[in-house]
């Protein structure tokens, strides 16, 4: 498809896969900007824009950590410096699964409470597992991609906090930029995002934030590597550097991106997504009114993602066709994930989307749906 300026650049806002999100073309610009060394002055003053714009997005007065990797790699940190002996992970889709993998992968004790995919956790059963002792740290996602769960981060926050010597450890990937994080209210332990998700930057930086009960427990730990160090990174941070060569080109789109979400404000970019979120949902619900197709939102009410949702199909459609036939028109959507890969299929509207050009996605996905 031909643009304004007449490249083969798909127009902007056909890209609604649950990540990587779509970039706008001056975040994409920016990276073309010289490069310059990361031990000087001009790396410094970059570093303090970045601090000033990230704080307000985890909604902490904490130095945001910025690493050059995924997500994962932060995820890798948080077993790493947070976990002494044993850790219970909260597991309820794909990727607070990956979180209790790589904490095996990491040698600690590694426990697994168990959801549904499609419902969220419950915080008595939190509360149970934890009662039974000897866990040192949880992790749990925030808005679990694969399902479109949001978890009630504040429920579980209180019941891990009863615990005094037990740190939360939270994936908020596709949470961060796209809803409130609230890490220092909630007083989460560590909390991490990649760059790829509602934040709409390229893929390949995560951000993270410690609490000071999570910089303690690093510092008494150690077998922790050098990459993902934590203790390091603080060292770094307060110099307005980072530990390694950083990926500074990345480092010139989120300067571009921060600026651009500071614009447009924070309060206002969360009601966008949530005002996404809601049409999604509702279209559901109007498509099985107009058609008696049985869709459904994975997701239970008050647990939905405002980021990412999954639509449950009802036989005999599967995900696969209707992914590849809005390909055909040029609209790029998420299949289902995992296990739900035949029965679902998932819209990413965040980061920069707007309303307007979901309800073109929703048009045409009600005219594939219809043709199968």
């Amino acid at each position: 498809m031909d643009n304004a300026s007449g490249d083969r650049t798909p127009a902007f806002g056909r890209f609604f896969l649950p990540g990587p999100t779509e970039v706008r073309v001056p975040v994409l610009v920016a990276q073309a900007r010289p490069v310059i060394g990361h031990r000087g002055p001009e790396i410094q003053e970059l570093m303090a824009r970045l601090q000033r714009g990230l704080r307000p997005v985890f909604g902490t007065d904490r130095p945001v950590f910025v690493s050059t990797s995924s997500a994962s790699g932060l995820m890798e940190a948080a077993i790493r410096n947070g976990v002494r002996r044993s850790v219970l992970c909260l597991v309820n889709g794909a990727f607070s699964g990956r979180f209790s993998k790589i904490a095996a992968a990491c040698g600690v004790e590694t426990d697994v409470l168990e959801a549904a995919w499609g419902a969220a956790h419950e915080p008595q059963r939190v509360a149970d597992a934890l009662a039974e002792g000897g866990h040192d740290a949880v992790s749990v996602v925030h808005s679990e991609t694969s399902t479109g769960v949001l978890n009630d981060l504040d429920a579980i926050a209180e019941v891990v906090h009863g615990h005094e010597d037990t740190l939360l450890l939270v994936d908020s990937v596709t949470g961060a930029g796209g809803t409130p994080v609230d890490a220092d209210r909630r007083a989460l332990d560590f909390v991490l995002t990649g760059s790829q998700k509602a934040l709409a930057l390229p893929p390949g930086l995560s951000f993270g934030v410690a609490s000071e009960r999570m910089m303690a427990r690093s510092e008494s730990l150690s077998g922790k590597g050098y990459y993902f160090d934590l203790t390091e990174h603080a060292k770094h941070v307060e110099r307005l550097q980072t530990p390694t060569t950083p990926a500074v080109s990345l480092l010139y789109a989120l300067d571009e991106q921060v600026g651009f979400m500071a614009t447009e404000g924070l309060e206002a970019r969360f009601a966008r997504h949530r005002n996404m979120a809601e049409r999604c949902w509702s279209w559901v619900d109007e498509v099985r009114d107009r058609h008696g197709l049985q869709l459904s939102v994975l997701a239970p009410p008050g647990y939905r993602s405002p980021t990412v949702t999954c639509i449950g199909l009802p036989e005999p459609l599967t995900g696969p066709p209707l992914v590849a036939g809005m390909a055909e028109r040029g609209i790029v959507i998420g299949g289902g994930y995992g296990k739900l890969k035949a029965t679902t299929i998932r819209i990413g509207h965040m980061g920069d989307h707007t309303l307007a050009e979901l309800e073109v996605v929703l048009g045409e996905l009600e005219e594939v749906l219809l043709a199968q």
